[in-house]
């Protein structure tokens, strides 16, 4: 069962920790798909990366249930 985080006495939910881990790794894989040249060929980045953020935190989830 998922716990709340406690920080300096505030509890915040689980998904605030996982939305952090998801959005540093959406950061790395923006900057490689950048590198690579992949944006040239996506017709919407920003609807991308909101779906690339969002895969990454389901799959980060369900990873950890």
């Amino acid at each position: 069962m998922i716990k709340e985080i406690d920080f300096a006495g505030v509890y915040l939910s689980p998904m605030l920790g996982y939305l952090v881990v998801a959005l540093l790794l959406t950061g790395v894989l923006r900057f490689v798909l950048a590198r690579v040249g992949a944006y040239r060929w996506i017709w919407h980045p920003a609807l991308f990366d909101l779906s690339l953020l969002l895969i990454i935190m389901t799959t980060l989830v369900a990873l950890t249930m």
